[in-house]
């Protein structure tokens, strides 16, 4: 049994079954989707077309509720209402780039970040992982859950790397980074040219407001503020070594990085859109010190050894 399965196994035994439960909805939801048979309350119903019914009149009222939630400078967002704009989000991701058609991958990824979400400070949200059929080197969170990684990524990491990038994504979640920022971002006016409640149909099927796509793709090319990057790398490398990882798994990320020209396109996104990388690790290893290094020293796990005995 592989380290992480162990730790899995010891923590449905400690009594982790209510909230592995929830995230049983994010595994099954991109099951369903790579399998094409979406169900009507998928949580990614609709976002790759599939069988999930057109969406009726109510999300258009839905949407433009959650357009003037945002530009709100008090209103509280609840968690259903964060789940939907995450929705939303999603389906700008999933847009842009299609989830890779390795099954093996996918559920591989949405395992360890869900056991990974399990030692968050929100356990119980419907996390759903997923690949983006993209060769360039990023990975990008949504609030109420979605997370994705590019398959460009993927080939570039182990297994340990690969679980530090998660644990920072899924810190920008519980924290609520991006919500945060589409916020921000509605209230000074971002997505003005977008007034009123409109809405299209983008190139996933999914009815989205205008208003909340043209905030989203900002957010996403444009990229959060410096303090959440460094507040995701710290939180992050602990939520890793909490889930029994190596912690230097994240900093390993930010050691390749580091040797990337900025011009090279592969990473041209990842870098625009971040701190400097050794900006990033001197404030990892000023937050860190020596007091992980007990945990650190892990063999090293190829993503391929893991996929291995699936592909046989």
């Amino acid at each position: 049994m592989n380290a992480w399965t162990t730790l899995a196994a010891a923590a449905v035994l400690a009594g982790a079954a209510a909230s592995a439960s929830a995230q049983n909805q994010g595994l099954g939801a991109l099951n369903d989707l790579l399998k094409g048979t979406v169900p009507a309350n998928s949580p990614l119903g609709g976002l790759l077309g599939g069988t999930a019914p057109a969406p009726a009149a109510a999300p258009a009222a839905a949407a433009g509720d959650l357009m003037a939630l945002l530009m709100q400078a008090d209103g509280v967002i609840d968690e259903p209402r964060e789940i939907e704009i995450g929705r939303q989000l999603a389906a700008v991701l999933l847009g842009s780039k299609p989830l890779h058609g390795d099954a093996a991958l996918q559920r591989y990824v949405n395992q360890l970040g869900r056991w990974i979400s399990l030692h968050s400070s929100r356990p119980l949200l419907p996390w759903t992982f997923g690949v983006l059929d993209d060769p360039g080197f990023n990975a990008f969170a949504a609030p109420g859950g979605y997370v994705f990684v590019t398959k460009g990524l993927i080939d570039r990491v182990d297994e340990a790397e690969l679980a530090g990038i998660l644990a920072h994504e899924i810190t920008h979640v519980t924290e609520r980074h991006h919500l945060n920022a589409l916020r921000a971002k509605a209230r000074a006016g971002i997505a003005t040219q977008f007034v009123g409640s409109q809405l299209r149909t983008n190139a996933v099927g999914s009815l989205v407001s205008a208003q909340v796509l043209a905030l989203g793709r900002n957010l996403y090319s444009s990229g959060l503020d410096q303090g959440d990057e460094y507040s995701a790398d710290r939180e992050g490398v602990a939520l890793a070594a909490r889930a029994g990882f190596d912690p230097y798994g994240l900093p390993g990320v930010l050691q390749q990085l580091r040797t990337q020209a900025p011009d090279n396109p592969l990473f041209t996104l990842s870098l625009s859109t971040h701190p400097p990388a050794q900006q990033r690790l001197d404030l990892l290893e000023q937050a860190m010190g020596r007091r992980l290094d007990a945990l650190a020293g892990k063999p090293v796990v190829r993503i391929e050894q893991r996929l291995a005995p699936a592909r046989r």
